[in-house]
């Protein structure tokens, strides 16, 4: 018996559900080879259908779902085959149940592991972002003595030894005292206001003074200072924010975030040199062009 030839052939009946579908593909003058190709099968399990022998396919979706496609692609009536597929299976019986499926490594179903693998990473890196990430953040609660949105990148040309003293002074988040003046403490402003330029402040007699415009389009911390060590500006710039201030040359300058700041001198725009960037951030000497 070839493989063309049905098991299932009966005298006094015509050919039934596999056997319709080669019949059909035989006038329509489709190879097997075809067919297995549209199907995404071999030819061994495309002959298969066609004698009828869904065991091959192991549970009856795969058979079911293979002859519906094959009807389809010859023309044969989905429900007709699907009819003549019931009544062979319910006729064929259904195997006595000897006991339960024995459960082998193979069976096991690896999906459930990996959802759950999946989540614990979630949890983890939430728990991560939560208790690391979100601690760098800026708060208004932040000592100002501590620049702790600089913390991370301190690493310039620059040796630290030669900066003014700016951090370890108290913050007087309103006027310094001139120099040579006795220090007094004064009220804290609001979050909102910036330290900038002194109503009151007098140049250096003999020294140069440069003016400078910081345009911020995004968030940066900044600092600002005069040669003489008076701190100008010490704020967090936000987007839409210009800040102008003058003082003796050479001003200092700190941007947390130098890609989010536009510098003007004296009226001319003021290109950040690489050398001068850290990462994000930048350590500035500013002098008159």
């Amino acid at each position: 018996m070839n493989d063309e030839t049905s098991t299932n052939d009966k005298a006094d009946e015509g050919p039934v559900c596999g056997e319709r579908l080669r019949a059909a593909r035989r006038a329509k003058d489709i190879s097997v080879n075809d067919v297995a190709k549209e199907l995404h099968l071999d030819e061994q399990k495309v002959r298969a259908l066609e004698r009828n022998d869904f065991e091959l396919f192991g549970a009856p979706v795969f058979a079911k779902g293979h002859l519906r496609k094959y009807a389809e692609l010859v023309g044969v009536a989905v429900d007709d085959i699907m009819t003549d597929y019931y009544q062979m299976t319910r006729s064929s019986g259904v195997p006595p149940v000897v006991g339960p499926k024995r459960v082998t490594s193979g069976d096991i179903n690896p999906a459930p592991w990996i959802g759950a693998a999946i989540a614990v990473m979630l949890v983890a890196g939430g728990a991560y972002w939560w208790f690391a990430l979100r601690s760098t953040e800026p708060v208004a609660t932040i000592e100002p003595a501590s620049l702790a949105p600089y913390a991370v990148e301190q690493e310039t040309d620059e040796p630290v030894a030669d900066e003014p003293e700016l951090l370890s002074e108290p913050i007087n988040e309103g006027v310094d005292p001139p120099v040579g003046a006795e220090a007094e403490v004064l009220p804290a402003p609001t979050e909102s206001e910036p330290v900038e330029n002194e109503p009151d402040y007098q140049p250096t007699p003999g020294a140069t003074q440069v003016s400078v415009d910081l345009a911020f389009t995004g968030d940066c911390w900044t600092e600002v200072s005069d040669a003489s060590g008076r701190r100008l500006f010490y704020d967090l710039g936000t987007e839409g924010r210009v800040v102008t201030l003058s003082g003796d040359a050479p001003l200092r300058v700190i941007l947390g975030d130098s890609a989010n700041v536009s510098v003007t001198v004296n009226g001319r725009p003021w290109s950040i040199p690489a050398s001068a960037r850290s990462g994000r951030l930048a350590r500035l000497n500013i002098s008159p062009q």
